[in-house]
């Protein structure tokens, strides 16, 4: 069994979605992750990454062309969710990433029926059709 100090970096050490088109990609993403706090941390013609520099415990996200050379496709169930401190980041991030050609699935809001009354999450996809969530695990009324 791990240690605690073995599990200090968190369970992802990274999350990678596939893109057709980079530049549209970084565009989207770039405000979205300043906004969160965090940076590119990495980019070629083929990927760009964010996280934090410093840190390399902080999860990096990467949006990538397919090494296999096929289509960027989504998976049907798969989504990314990104935890945040205060509900009013939900709003901020989703509306960023609405004006960013992001598409709605799922206004911000509670969702008491399905995950408790403090749950404050928003759905959407970004413009490769990627499924994210922001997500509040302790919103209240948006401090």
């Amino acid at each position: 069994m791990a240690s605690s100090s073995e599990k200090s970096g968190g369970m992802i050490g990274y999350v990678t979605l596939g893109s057709s088109d980079l530049a549209r990609s970084k565009a989207f993403y770039d405000p979205i992750f300043e906004k969160m706090g965090l940076s590119l941390c990495f980019e070629d013609d083929q990927v760009f990454c964010w996280g934090d520099k410093s840190d390399e415990a902080v999860p990096r996200f990467f949006v990538c062309t397919p090494f296999d050379d096929q289509p960027a496709t989504v998976g049907n169930g798969t989504m990314t969710a990104f935890r945040l401190p205060r509900a009013s980041m939900v709003d901020d991030l989703h509306s960023i990433g609405i004006k960013l050609g992001g598409t709605d699935e799922g206004a911000p809001g509670f969702r008491p029926e399905q995950y408790g009354d403090k749950f404050y999450v928003a759905y959407m996809r970004d413009p490769d059709g990627n499924k994210l969530a922001f997500a509040c695990y302790d919103g209240i009324a948006n401090p």
